[in-house]
């Protein structure tokens, strides 16, 4: 696969080595590294099936596996960034398989038919009361 010339290429040290938190952070799994390094501690984010610590380094060709919410992500790494750019760049740096988006969607559609509310849910307040009251009352 040829590299995207829209990502910005790590030069240096850097291009043999990237921290994971930081390569998190940079494709947007998270808003911060230091929630980056602590999802990577607690084992919500793993890379190639291990736990591994925050500043290990990353590849392109890696696997990364993110769990927020319930939801899991099962991506490879396509590159690498130095920076954290826009969500449409940041989406270059990653391809999320097939499976792990069907089951995502799929997740999301069970969370939406569970999530429907009754209309009156528990009983009514003191203002919704007088306002019924006073509905009926009315000549």
């Amino acid at each position: 696969m040829t590299p995207d010339p829209t990502i910005e290429p790590c030069v240096g040290a850097e291009a043999a080595r990237m921290r994971f938190d930081k390569w998190l952070w940079a494709a947007r799994f998270y808003k911060t590294r230091a929630l980056a390094s602590e999802a990577i501690a607690n084992g919500q984010a793993r890379l190639n099936s291990l736990h591994v610590r925050p500043a290990h380094a990353v590849h392109p060709g890696d696997t990364v596996s993110v769990r927020k919410k319930g939801l899991v992500w099962e991506a490879e790494i396509l590159g690498l960034s130095s920076r954290r750019g826009p969500a449409p760049e940041a989406a270059r740096l990653y391809r999320e398989t097939k499976d792990s988006a069907a089951a995502r969607e799929r997740e999301l559609i069970m969370r939406r038919a569970a999530s429907v509310q009754p209309r009156f849910p528990g009983r009514p307040t003191k203002r919704q009361r007088r306002k019924l009251e006073d509905f009926l009352n009315e000549p």
